[in-house]
């Protein structure tokens, strides 16, 4: 793909890494001087020093032929017009870091994909990491519900048992679902009905109630108590 990157600040920079390592044709555009010349130094790609909210600017990158633009200032206000003008520019894929979460519903009414605050979400991870320290990974889907990876414990209750028996033993709380099965790193497994849970296997899960340890306890994963049992001890 061709595409322009705006700005080699600290979200700009591994973009530029993983666009050019990934064999597409970047051009990026960074107005402070030093960050421009650090990203050309290092990257191969075509850097301009310039301002991206001038459109005589875009036009200089190329995006009379660019398949996305994606703009990752520290600013919404120049990322809001950094995607006006790419879309003026015809630019057939816009996408845009959005710091503020208020400013979120701007960049969808001006019909352009936004990233919401990587920070927060990073924030958020490292936090789960030690609310929850069972969970692989995870997304949240709507207020509470979330799809995430957890490894099946030697003490689950769940383990032996095909997806059948565990639904007649009712070892599933309601509105869970086992979506993929990754065993021995082979390739996942869709599960059935007939698919017995090992120890050892890694699944990726739909909770409704999202992981809460009424969920991950069927999987061996105890440790999500452990914040809460020591509060409980406090107390006393």
């Amino acid at each position: 793909m061709y595409i322009v990157i705006v700005g080699a600040g600290d979200i700009g920079t591994p973009l530029i890494e993983i666009a050019t390592a990934g064999g597409n044709e970047v051009v990026v555009i960074e107005r402070d001087e030093a960050r421009a010349e650090a990203a050309a130094t290092k990257y191969d790609c075509l850097v301009l020093n310039d301002d991206a909210t001038i459109k005589d600017t875009l036009k200089d990158a190329g995006t009379d032929r660019t398949d996305a633009l994606i703009s990752t200032t520290e600013h919404d206000a120049t990322n809001i017009m950094v995607c006006l003008l790419a879309q003026e520019l015809d630019v057939p894929n816009v996408v845009s870091v959005v710091h503020d979460p208020e400013h979120l519903n701007v960049f969808q009414q001006i019909g352009v994909n936004g990233m919401e605050n990587p920070q927060r979400l990073i924030a958020e991870h490292l936090y789960r990491a030690v609310k929850r320290p069972s969970i692989v990974d995870f997304m949240r889907l709507g207020e509470n519900a979330e799809v995430f990876e957890i490894t099946v414990g030697e003490e689950s209750s769940i383990a032996g048992y095909t997806l059948a028996e565990a639904g007649t033993e009712g070892l599933l709380p309601d509105e869970t679902l086992i979506v993929a099965i990754e065993r021995n790193g082979e390739e996942p497994i869709t599960p059935g009905g007939e698919t017995r849970i090992e120890a050892g296997d890694s699944l990726v899960i739909y909770s409704a109630m999202g992981a809460i340890p009424e969920v991950t306890d069927v999987f061996g994963h105890y440790e999500d108590h452990a914040g809460s049992l020591r509060n409980r001890r406090e107390r006393r």
